[in-house]
């Protein structure tokens, strides 16, 4: 459903009215290294030029840090196209970037990775 901060962009019955790479000026390559665990958040310095209107969105979600996949998420943008946007926050210093929480137990762990497949399972 299009919220109403969604504007031309989004059409309730077509979706999304612009193509997700027009977003990032046909870009596929972010000039930083994110990861979809990468934590974002706002400096609070302000772009100087135009941005386009995700980008003012991005900054406005993050005011608290998020994630890289929870912002694509709200973005309705693949994440290609999202880390570009990153990126371009990052570059002119409005974004500050973390990279994800180091495991603090062994990511391979056959009690975890067992309970994973168990809840996947029960889902199906």
């Amino acid at each position: 459903m299009a919220s109403a901060g969604d504007g031309p962009w989004l059409d309730d019955a077509a979706g999304r009215l612009v193509r997700p790479f027009t977003v990032s000026n046909g870009r596929t390559r972010p000039t930083v290294a994110l990861d979809l665990m990468s934590q974002v958040m706002a400096t609070g310095t302000t772009p100087l030029g135009y941005l386009g209107p995700e980008h003012t969105q991005v900054l406005d979600l993050c005011r608290a840090p998020l994630p890289v996949a929870e912002l694509a998420a709200h973005l309705r943008l693949p994440v290609a196209v999202t880390k570009v946007l990153l990126s371009d926050l990052v570059d002119c210093g409005a974004l500050t970037t973390k990279p994800p929480a180091a495991f603090h137990h062994n990511p391979t762990d056959r009690a975890l990775l067992e309970a994973v497949l168990d809840g996947l399972r029960r889902q199906l």
